[in-house]
């Protein structure tokens, strides 16, 4: 049987339970404020409350693997287990870990968080573009086969990414703007939207560029990066629609206290909405 695509997944997602992702970033700095160690089993307390707390009520999580991958094997297994709970629970589950490289090597990414036989297989996963938009075939192929997503980043929340990002192309397109196109032509025709998102801050002001790619459009930026739902439609203007804004230490510094993620989760996604709706 064909899988349901990643796009279909997301749309109902995001109209059911709200267009709001939640990262899980168990960086040394929140894991004390919550009162624990910075080891494994403090990964493992954190990653099982904020899983526990949301998986079964936001439209995504988020996990950025670097923060897993510090502990080696034993963090990875943590990761494998908290995609597959999150999964479970109804989360689409993101996995930001922003690969990129070429041929068996970006395959082997791809094998990685898209293959469904895979410990670590995710919705979706963030990749990097910069090596050529074409680097990335392996990796779309896989989501295109599994029902997966890719989320390419393209005009990102921080202030070095302009240098490349704002560049001009040979044919006087910035390289976003390139990158963007591509991403449309693989998301033509596809309804109620594509699977190979974008990655846009939220912290950007204006985008100055368009947008229409016919994807989700992953806004990170909003909370302790300043950005606010607010803000939103003016750096997505007629794309709004399609935005999922990603919330990390904005609902993370509410824990460990289950009730408190998830109070403060429910709050960013009805104010989403309504930035949204235009209320």
């Amino acid at each position: 049987m064909t899988p349901e695509p990643f796009g279909t997944r997301l749309r109902h997602a995001m109209d059911t339970r709200g267009p709001l992702c939640v990262g899980i970033d168990p960086h040394a700095s929140l894991l004390a404020s919550w009162g624990l160690n910075d080891d494994v089993a403090g990964l493992e307390r954190f990653t099982r409350t904020v899983v526990e707390a949301l998986a079964d009520r936001v439209a995504v999580l988020k996990p950025q693997s670097a923060f897993f991958e510090r502990f080696g094997s034993r963090g990875v297994a943590v990761l494998e287990k908290a995609v597959a709970e999150a999964r479970a629970a109804g989360a689409l589950v993101l996995m930001d870990a922003k690969r990129g490289d070429i041929g068996s090597t970006m395959g082997a990414y791809a094998a990685t968080y898209l293959d469904e036989d895979s410990p670590l297989f995710s919705d979706a996963v963030t990749v990097s573009p910069y090596l050529g938009f074409g680097s990335l075939r392996p990796a779309l192929d896989a989501a295109a086969a599994s029902g997966s997503g890719v989320f390419v980043l393209a005009l990102t929340s921080n202030p070095e990414g302009a240098e490349v990002q704002r560049a001009t192309a040979a044919d006087g397109r910035s390289l976003a703007q390139l990158m963007l196109d591509h991403m449309a032509a693989e998301n033509a025709g596809a309804a109620p939207l594509g699977s190979v998102g974008a990655v846009v801050g939220a912290t950007l002001g204006d985008a100055g560029a368009d947008l229409s790619i016919n994807g989700p459009l992953l806004a990170p930026g909003i909370g302790a990066q300043g950005a606010t739902p607010a803000d939103l439609p003016a750096v997505f203007g007629d794309a709004v629609g399609n935005v999922v804004p990603s919330v990390s230490r904005g609902v993370l510094r509410h824990g460990p206290d289950v009730s408190g993620l998830r109070e403060a989760a429910g709050r960013f996604a009805d104010e989403v909405r309504d930035a949204v709706s235009g209320n």
